[in-house]
């Protein structure tokens, strides 16, 4: 149950909310929307003043159990996830997920309100990941990311509905 993994749900995370991992409290400042098919996930953007210019995002999926994964935005200069193993930072990452999605945006996140997105996912032993996104055609995206363990994040609601 998403109860026994965090305090709050975060399948309700949106911009306004605010998180606390790790010991730190980030206000949530955009979400983004995105479904594939019959498949729905979600990506939220976190304030990160603490983390000097890096983005830090939060995932939020049910495949089928409730997945939560932190995320950091990297700079993968020549890395494109055209194989199907990369090694980043020493790790060997394999492609799990590659498709396009349709997606809309709330909040701050830096994209217009909807559109499309590429994405190829990739995995490392350890509940580690390695992610690619390519918004509207642009330049690939990528960011590293850990699982959340149980009980480390905990959701204040932001004010309204």
């Amino acid at each position: 149950a998403p109860e026994d993994q965090v305090a709050g749900d975060p399948r309700t995370l949106k911009a306004g909310d605010m998180v606390e991992y790790l010991g730190v409290r980030y206000f949530v400042r955009g979400s983004i929307r995105l479904r594939e098919g019959g498949f729905t996930w979600s990506e939220h953007l976190l304030d990160a003043d603490t983390i000097e210019g890096t983005k830090v995002w939060i995932s939020v999926e049910e495949d089928p159990d409730l997945e939560v994964v932190w995320w950091t935005e990297i700079d993968p200069g020549d890395l494109v996830p055209n194989t199907k193993t990369l090694t980043w930072d020493g790790v060997e990452y394999r492609r799990e997920e590659h498709g396009t999605a349709d997606y809309s945006s709330e909040g701050t996140t830096g994209l217009g309100t909807g559109g499309r997105v590429e994405y190829v996912d990739y995995e490392a032993s350890g509940g580690r990941y390695l992610a690619f996104e390519r918004f509207g055609g642009g330049a690939w995206e990528a960011g590293t990311g850990e699982r959340v363990p149980t009980g480390t994040l905990t959701i204040y609601p932001g004010s309204g509905v």
